[in-house]
């Protein structure tokens, strides 16, 4: 079988079976991109503390014989993850002080956040949740009914986010009965979900899962994860458009990483690109500074100057809100001049 005909047959799988074929080691990925493992800096230790997983329809997005491809350093353990960086840790947002009960964070007045799963289908480098206790604050089945009872009793909460993790990577039945349970509370007013399965699995995005969201009496937004133009090939774009085209309210937040998107070319491209196809920028954020990600870090004064030119270059409406996140804050703080 011919590299282009298992990649036919890949695609014509459904989304838990691409899922369970996705890159989980470093020779692999570089055989398919014809790259020479021993030409970069992989670490075995690197994807030892921190599992690489890549599926096929974002490697695919990569351009074959570039190690310096902008998909592939979001992906690719190495040895840079080893490095010392003051002020970084396990749990750079706060997460932890802010968990109420078991699977629920409550950070920001107004809303809340489940974590639904640990589980995610790519494993992204500079992930601030990566050091994560998941296996101590994952909504397991049988805490839903608690963590359901407490948003009840709170009138305050207005929104609830289902974050992870991917809460895309749950089934359709268990999605639709978070769902169901949501939607019967009266106080709440939107469900946001927090996903980058649309971007790196698109199968994903199946009629059942529209349906699911578009029978929803609550409005659902669906907040995107994309960092750069490359990202967004043929079958993101039809999954985009698909939700789109059902009323889906859809948002990308992109961080902003050294090596990847820290050229203002680059995000005006993903910024037209984007709401090109019914995608609203939303948020770029400067790196949250967890363990092993140092070495992806902007500063603030160079975000700055790379925002400048692309508000000059860009309608308002195309440029993203610059943010960070400080541990304990009552908000996410936008960076400004």
């Amino acid at each position: 079988m011919t590299e282009s005909t298992h990649e036919t047959t890949h695609f014509c799988q459904n989304w838990q079976q691409q899922l369970a074929q996705a890159f989980t080691h470093i020779d692999d990925l570089c055989r398919y991109l014809d790259l020479n493992p021993s030409d970069l800096p992989i670490s075995a230790t690197a994807a030892q503390q921190f599992a690489m997983r890549v599926p096929l329809s974002f490697a695919a997005c990569m351009e074959k014989g570039n190690p310096f491809d902008p998909l592939l350093r979001q992906v690719l353990p190495i040895t840079d993850e080893l490095a010392f960086y003051a002020g970084y840790s396990n749990d750079p947002v706060g997460d932890l002080p802010a968990a109420t009960q078991t699977g629920i964070l409550h950070k920001y007045q107004g809303r809340v956040l489940l974590i639904n799963t640990g589980s995610c289908a790519i494993n992204c480098r500079y992930c601030f949740r990566r050091n994560f206790p998941y296996a101590d604050l994952q909504l397991s089945k049988q805490q839903e009914h608690a963590a359901i009872l407490s948003i009840q009793n709170d009138p305050s909460i207005q929104e609830v986010i289902f974050s992870g993790g991917d809460p895309l990577l749950l089934n359709d039945a268990r999605l639709t009965r978070l769902i169901e349970q949501i939607n019967q509370i009266d106080h709440i007013k939107r469900i946001r979900i927090h996903s980058r399965l649309p971007i790196v699995l698109p199968a994903r995005i199946t009629p059942e899962l529209i349906n699911i969201l578009t029978q929803s009496p609550k409005q659902i937004i669906l907040v995107l994860h994309c960092n750069h133009a490359n990202e967004l090939n043929e079958r993101v774009i039809t999954a985009c458009q698909a939700l789109k085209k059902h009323g889906i309210t859809l948002l990308n937040q992109s961080v902003l990483l050294k090596g990847v998107n820290d050229d203002a070319a680059v995000l005006c491209e993903l910024s037209e690109r984007l709401f090109q196809h019914g995608v609203i920028p939303y948020y770029l954020h400067l790196l949250d500074k967890a363990t092993g990600t140092g070495h992806f870090a902007v500063s603030e004064t160079e975000a700055l100057l790379l925002m400048e030119r692309v508000q000059a270059s860009l309608s308002g409406y195309l440029v993203p809100k610059l943010v960070k996140e400080v541990a304990g804050a009552e908000s996410k703080r936008y960076v400004v001049g």
